[in-house]
């Protein structure tokens, strides 16, 4: 047993560098996977909580009769929803100032002493005390601003004639002349309000653009659509009665002008349910049903239909699709190194499996040691990535902040994208250890104690081609027969750095998307921004990872140069050609890789083409890939050259 820890404590000072590039390597990964992921469930369980907490109306009842809605109606209502919060009110917009500005205001009238459903935050002052005060929607990209104390003029005769002629009725002659008697009310600004329903700050669509308005389904904003500039919440008492305008009337005939047309409804049992899920979406169809065959003439606006909920939403799964996207290559370029890297380590260590052997041990203890190596390299890497990663979607949950007044964020752990994750390469590291350990411990110990042998120099396809062939110096010639000699190790170059460029190329793709065309989402510019960061971080620990390993395997090789009186940098350029090389030609091929990514990631967010993207972003990619590529380089040369040239020559290997 004593042997046995000592063997353990041994190869774990021989490959600190080892350990130390697996765990960054798992680190990255699980830590920008989780990251986005956690990101979008924040979101969905931020967007709940919020739901829940403002009493946000599941549904929104509008009365397409100029008598607004009756008690009995009202009642029916309520009969479908016993436990329910249904609050009565009036809504509508209407375009002030000329056709072609198309400027629209939206007016609420409510009962503030009896306000349960779509309760906003006050940001600033008071909600109204009196039928003199009035609150106004807090000031962002679209909005004007008001201030608390600024006083307001509201001329009932253009609401009246708005409100009708949004209604489809129109007023008779005398009803217009006896509107021309209404004076105009002056009330003040009592408060700055920030709705529940009106978050996003790019502006939220009008009524006015009527029945056949569609919410868009992307994230491309209202540019072309008719939005609100400014929301008005007003007590129900500031509306005038008919008595108003004609003096002589009866009491009993002192009714308001403007009905109630509104119904907010906040259904039973909130808790049971989490916004925009499955359930919840068929709870609100049948409802929704429900409540157009119980009364006649009305629209229903549901969450789905809402903005701002719509569109927080929209963005969150664009978000969510890309994370599964980049998802599969983080995983696979990982996951090939890390395996790659267990790999060769049992390899490397082949004498001291063969000496474990002679002294009795079973194969699966010795095997063990190696499991535990990979499990303490990616466990470490795993549980930093978590951490990490949570910084990274709070970080993109400020992002969308830019677009959007967020609600707070959610104290719910989502940790699916971490455990799917750190569960796929932990496994496939351990099942790839466990495999190849068992492997080696199955042959003879005399065998094992024997070094690999070399493997000879092939012809190069170059070769075949005399007139480039014959031009090339000694060293470049044998560089080529190196990258080639080993083809397995070769092609996890490749095919790692090819992964990395395409990672790359796509986040450029989306980062163009937003800088240079018509899709402005600093959400997604966002999302792009960490892909290039992340990539280029997992390219230059896979250059690492890879290049430390060739470096380790071929000492005796390196240290024979210097015996021969090769200057440092010429040793150094020996190992430095063929990892350019390497590079180059995976940068190559990474480019029909990044094609094929960027055309399921733009179909996945809606918007843009490969063809639209700007041809400078195809030559920076391989500039980002070759710096950390070069970065690496320089870290390793010190490596190279401090090689002990007498340790390694009496190497067995």
């Amino acid at each position: 047993m004593k042997t046995y820890l000592k063997t353990l404590a041994r190869m774990f000072r021989r490959h600190v560098a080892r350990l130390l590039s697996l765990i960054f390597m798992v680190l990255i990964s699980v830590s920008f996977i989780s990251g986005i992921g956690m990101a979008t469930n924040k979101i969905e369980y931020s967007l709940t909580d919020y739901y829940k907490a403002q009493s946000v109306s599941d549904f929104i009842v509008k009365s397409k009769s100029e008598e607004g809605f009756s008690e009995e109606e009202v009642e029916k209502v309520k009969e479908l929803f016993p436990s329910a919060r249904v609050d009565l009110g009036m809504s509508f917009d209407m375009r002030v100032g000329s056709p072609e500005e198309k400027r629209s205001v939206r007016f609420y009238f409510l009962d503030f002493s009896a306000w349960t459903v779509n309760r906003p935050d006050l940001v600033e002052g008071s909600f109204p005390s009196d039928r003199t005060k009035i609150c106004v929607e807090r000031a962002d990209n679209v909005v004007k601003s008001y201030s608390v104390g600024e006083e307001i003029t509201l001329d009932f005769k253009e609401i009246i004639l708005a409100l009708s002629e949004g209604n489809g009725f129109e007023l008779d002659e005398y009803s217009k002349n006896k509107l021309d008697l209404l004076e105009l009310i002056p009330v003040t600004v009592s408060g700055i309000l920030q709705s529940p329903l009106t978050f996003a700050l790019e502006g939220e669509p009008s009524y006015n653009n009527g029945e056949d308005m569609v919410i868009p389904d992307d994230t491309s904003g209202t540019k072309d659509m008719d939005v609100l500039e400014q929301i008005f919440y007003l007590s129900k008492d500031v509306i005038p009665t008919y008595k108003d305008i004609i003096p002589t009337l009866p009491d009993r005939l002192n009714s308001p002008i403007i009905k109630s047309g509104d119904l907010y409804i906040a259904i039973e049992n909130r808790e049971l349910f989490h916004a925009f899920s499955s359930d919840y979406e068929e709870y609100i169809e049948e409802k929704k049903a429900e409540i157009k065959a119980a009364l006649e003439n009305v629209e229903v606006i549901t969450l789905y239909e809402n903005y701002s909920f719509k569109s927080l939403k929209a963005y969150a799964d664009k978000v969510e699709g890309i994370s599964y996207i980049l998802m599969v290559a983080f995983l696979l370029v990982t996951s090939l190194v890390v395996q790659s890297t267990m790999t060769r380590l049992l390899d490397e260590e082949r004498a001291q499996i063969a000496c474990l052997k002679t002294l009795g041990y079973s194969s699966f203890k010795i095997v063990f040691k190696y499991l535990l190596f990979a499990l303490i390299s990616t466990g470490i890497g795993g549980a930093g990535g978590y951490f990490l990663g949570l910084g990274i979607a709070r970080l993109l949950y400020t992002v969308f902040s830019y677009s959007f007044d967020m609600p707070p964020i959610s104290s719910h752990v989502a940790i699916v994208f971490y455990i799917i994750t750190l569960t796929v390469i932990m496994v496939g590291t351990l099942l790839a250890t466990l495999i190849s350990g068992l492997k080696l411990t199955n042959e003879v110990p005399a065998k094992l104690l024997r070094p690999k042998p070399l493997r000879a120099g092939k012809k190069v396809i170059l070769e075949k081609i005399p007139f480039l062939w014959n031009r090339l110096s000694f060293r470049y010639k044998s560089t080529l027969r190196n990258v080639l000699r080993y083809k397995s190790r070769f092609i996890m170059t490749v095919v790692s750095v090819a992964l990395s460029t395409a990672l790359v190329l796509a986040g450029l793709g989306l980062l163009d998307l937003c800088l240079f065309h018509d899709f402005g989402s600093a959400t997604i510019m966002g999302v792009a921004i960490v892909v290039v960061a992340f990539a280029g971080l997992l390219t230059a620990v896979v250059i690492y990872t890879l290049t430390n390993i060739n470096i380790s395997e071929r000492n005796r090789e390196i240290a024979t140069l210097m015996v021969l009186g090769y200057y440092d940098g010429e040793v150094s350029g020996y190992i430095y050609r063929e990892v350019y090389i390497n590079s180059l030609i995976g940068i190559l091929f990474g480019y029909p890789v990044a094609l094929l990514l960027m055309l399921l990631v733009f179909d996945v967010i809606g918007v843009g083409s490969i063809a639209g993207v700007s041809w400078f972003m195809w030559l920076i990619a391989p500039v980002v890939v070759l710096l950390f590529t070069g970065l690496v380089t320089l870290i390793l040369r010190r490596k190279i050259v401090r090689i002990d040239m007498n340790e390694s020559l009496k190497a067995i290997e």
